[in-house]
């Protein structure tokens, strides 16, 4: 007991040592700002880089649509939408990726999401391996299309669950990494 109170009696003593009025360091004269900023700059790069990726293998133009993927207690849903609800060339395109990615991750094919990331997504070989366990389900929506994704399986639940929180960080969506 004796030596908790010596330790909350010093904790005391510097904390009362710092001044009331200090104020909050510059970012630039943090030693390590260039660093910091060099990996910002890097994952702006790599954001970038997939974008550009994407536009050419998912055939829309990134910057014109949204991404959500949804992770749900039973799967998952990977959604595209327009910005604009006129964008009839882009809807179109989501509707043709997004029909072309049901079928292709049922036959276990995730070709798709390696040309857009240059990388395997983790979770991927392992639903490639569950194809049998995971259903994929196209179905339209008013401004795009989504791909729902189902699984009764443990294994395969996990692996989507993994695969869908790659993809929110991947393209920023700020979307739930847990189920909803």
């Amino acid at each position: 007991m004796k030596h908790l109170l010596f330790v909350f009696a010093a904790g005391a003593a510097l904390f009362a040592q710092q001044p009331a009025s200090e104020k909050p360091m510059d970012p630039k004269s943090c030693p390590m700002h260039g660093e910091h900023m060099k990996a910002e700059t890097i994952a702006d790069q790599r954001f970038a880089e997939m974008q550009e990726r994407g536009n050419r293998s998912m055939g829309f133009d990134q910057s014109k649509t949204t991404h959500h993927f949804r992770a749900l207690q039973d799967g998952g849903a990977i959604e595209v939408t327009v910005n604009d609800a006129s964008d009839s060339a882009n809807l179109a395109a989501i509707r043709s990726h997004l029909a072309r990615i049901a079928r292709q991750f049922t036959a276990g094919d995730f070709t798709s999401p390696m040309l857009t990331h240059g990388e395997i997504p983790p979770g991927a070989a392992e639903m490639q391996k569950l194809k049998d366990k995971i259903a994929y389900t196209y179905e339209e929506l008013p401004t795009g299309a989504r791909v729902k994704i189902t699984t009764g399986a443990p294994e395969a639940l996990v692996a989507v669950h993994r695969f869908l929180a790659y993809q929110i960080n991947e393209h920023r969506t700020g979307d739930a990494v847990h189920p909803e």
